[in-house]
């Protein structure tokens, strides 16, 4: 996006952006399709194991679902973290922006008319070339506050300490030192970060590995999913392959070719397709 678009965006009134948000409110309501309970049970799984589950109930190109790009998680121990999207455009190489002092309140009502939980998807107008970032200690905490588990941004993140004893998880391209002109330019739009489109109200899953979206039309399948295709691995390939069992290596080959087959099995059985063996 050029700095004259940001600033054409930038130009419109309050009753336009409160007129946004009442679109933007009836449409992630609707998205809403998975328990609190259920999206707890997802968040116990990783990111690939989720993915696996996926793609056996999903007619999407797998290809077009995940980061393209190498992402860093700054917080690997707490795990994946699982939550509808929210999305903001920032500059901060650009002064103009703090001209709009009404801008983060408007954002932050976008934000409290979101339901959660929520992922923060942050794309730096300035990337790769980042020279501040919108969320350190201050912002995390904010966002916390306002249901946000966690913040996904091809910009950079400062504060890292104070962070992660906030609870609040990063996956960001690099830290950053300093905020320079970090403003809220848009919200409650279509952006792209590492490669991967994501659009409001979308359902966001990540970890250390990076991070997916799951397709709306999938949603309510992919937690079972998940569950059948860990234990089915569990049973089989994984089993076959563990040291433990006292095998010779040409009984372990012998075994890894029976546990495949049964894995692939099983999978036909369930979705009717052969899955990752």
């Amino acid at each position: 996006m050029t700095g004259s678009h940001i600033r054409d965006c930038l130009n419109q009134n309050n009753e336009y952006r409160s007129a946004l948000l009442n679109v933007w409110e009836v449409k992630l309501s609707d998205r809403l399709t998975l328990s609190e309970g259920d999206l707890l049970r997802l968040r116990r799984f990783s990111t690939p194991t989720v993915y696996n589950g996926w793609e056996q109930i999903s007619a999407v190109d797998r290809r077009g679902v995940v980061n393209r790009e190498d992402v860093r998680d700054f917080m690997p121990q707490f795990g994946a973290m699982v939550g509808y999207a929210v999305t903001l455009e920032v500059e901060p190489s650009n002064p103009d922006h703090l001209t709009h002092k009404d801008a983060p309140q408007a954002y932050r009502a976008y934000l409290e008319s979101v339901p959660g939980p929520k992922i923060v998807i942050v794309k730096d107008a300035d990337s790769p070339g980042i020279i501040g970032t919108y969320v350190g200690e201050v912002n995390a905490s904010l966002h916390r506050a306002l249901g946000c588990v966690g913040i996904i941004t091809d910009g950079g993140i400062r504060d890292v300490v104070e962070m992660t004893s906030l609870g609040f998880k990063a996956l960001a391209r690099r830290l950053c030192v300093g905020h320079a002109y970090a403003w809220p330019v848009r919200w409650g739009h279509e952006v792209e970060v590492f490669g991967l489109t994501i659009r409001p109200g979308e359902l966001v899953h990540a970890d250390q590995h990076g991070f997916m979206v799951i397709p709306e039309q999938d949603q309510t399948g992919v937690l079972a999913a998940t569950q059948f295709m860990d234990a089915n691995e569990c049973t089989s390939v994984i089993e076959a392959g563990q040291p433990l069992r006292g095998r010779s290596m040409a009984e372990t080959r012998a075994a890894m070719v029976e546990a495949e087959r049964r894995f692939g099995e099983a999978a036909r059985r369930q979705f009717g397709k052969s899955g990752e063996w």
